[in-house]
Parts: structure tokens; C-alpha cells; sequence
């Protein structure tokens, strides 16, 4: 005879992040925050006044890297971690163009910043974010490789686009940017983007009247 009582999945205790901890937290949330008005400096240089944000070019790095990660047959969620903090560094020591990078040893100072950052968030989280950050400046893991290849192509668009919109000296930027392209599916990607119309999607959206 079956018994009659149901069996009750044991749940998962939760323990309560410490308010010090929680504070810490929100503080992280305000710093990348301040990505939402730190301007990319790179399109200063090619006269665009008003370029876009750090937080906009790596959402939209988180994008692409989602989609490449999936042609690639690589975890598309390491991806995603490592496209949207690989410029977390930038809401203390702003961003710099690469005219500014031939000057000055940066690296040094993205690293010490990003330290800085996550020095108080919860142990879990801040050994995941450092594990990232290492994984994407060795450049070995496949996701690693995919992430990079997302940033540099999101910034070919994004010149591709200014170039659309009659900033014609942003086309400098095809010059050098796609020999470093790694996947496949990066450089095909930038391959059939070079004869695309970045005002397409909107414009088959939109049913004009005739």
C-alpha cells in the first residue's frame, strides 16, 4: 500500500547578506551606474561630440557575445559576465582613447581600480568577477576569446554606424580593428557588415506611406 503523505523537497536556506555587506552592494550598483554618463572617448578624435556610453557599448557587447558564444558552441553566459564588467574599471579612471594608451601605461590602473571595486562585495562574488577579469586578460579560455571578439566587433559597428550617420572619418576605425578578430563568426559577421545598411532594420520595420 503507498503512503499517503507527500514528500516535502527540502529548500535551500538563504543567508541573509550582513546590512555592512548589503551597503557595500548598493555602493558597487551606484559606481557602474556612473558608466551610464562616462562617454567612449575613441569617437572624440573622429569629431563625434556626443558618442556613446561605456554602459551602452557593453550591454550591447553582451549582445553580441551572447550571439557568437551560441554559434561558437561556447557557454554564452561566461560571455556575458566577462563583456558586461570587462569596463567597470572605467566608472573611477574614465575611459581613454588609444592615442592616450601609447602615452600612458593603463593597465596597470585598470587592474588597480577594478581591485578596489570589489575588495568589500560578498567573497562568492568577488572571487567569480576576479576569476573573469583574469580569464579575459589571458585570453585562452574559449569564452574569453569569444568576449574580446565581441567588443572589438561592437566597436566596428558602432564606427559602421557613425559612418551611416555622415561621420565619414569614423571608417579609420576598419583599418586595423578586424585583423584582430578571432572566431569565425566574428569575422564573418564584420564581413557582411561592411556592405550593410545599419539603418535597414528600422527601415523594414516601419511601413512607409507611398
Amino acid at each position: 500500500m503507498k503512503s499517503s503523505v507527500k514528500k516535502t523537497s527540502k529548500s535551500k536556506t538563504t543567508k541573509v547578506p550582513s546590512q555592512t555587506e548589503l551597503k557595500h552592494a548598493l555602493n558597487f550598483f551606484a559606481e557602474a551606474g556612473l558608466l551610464k554618463r562616462v562617454k567612449r572617448s575613441g569617437w572624440w578624435v573622429a569629431g563625434i561630440e556626443n558618442p556613446e556610453t561605456v554602459a551602452e557599448h557593453c550591454f550591447r557587447c553582451a549582445l553580441i557575445g551572447y550571439y557568437i558564444a551560441h554559434c561558437e558552441g561556447v557557454d554564452p553566459f561566461a560571455v556575458m559576465g566577462m563583456t558586461l564588467f570587462n569596463d567597470i574599471h572605467e566608472a573611477r579612471i574614465n575611459d581613454l582613447h588609444k592615442m592616450g594608451h601609447y602615452y600612458i601605461e593603463f593597465r596597470a590602473a585598470e587592474q588597480k581600480a577594478f581591485d578596489d571595486q570589489i575588495q568589500n562585495l560578498n567573497a562568492k562574488v568577488k572571487g567569480e568577477l576576479s576569476g573573469m577579469r583574469q580569464s579575459y586578460n589571458q585570453q585562452v579560455t574559449p569564452e574569453s576569446i569569444v568576449a574580446r571578439d565581441a567588443d572589438i566587433l561592437e566597436c566596428l559597428i558602432q564606427a559602421k554606424e557613425y559612418m551611416d550617420n555622415g561621420y565619414p572619418v569614423a571608417k579609420t576605425f576598419f583599418k586595423r580593428a578586424p585583423d584582430h578578430l578571432k572566431t569565425k563568426t566574428a569575422k564573418e559577421l564584420w564581413k557582411t557588415a561592411l556592405t550593410w545598411d545599419s539603418h535597414e532594420w528600422w527601415q523594414s520595420v516601419v511601413k512607409f506611406e507611398r
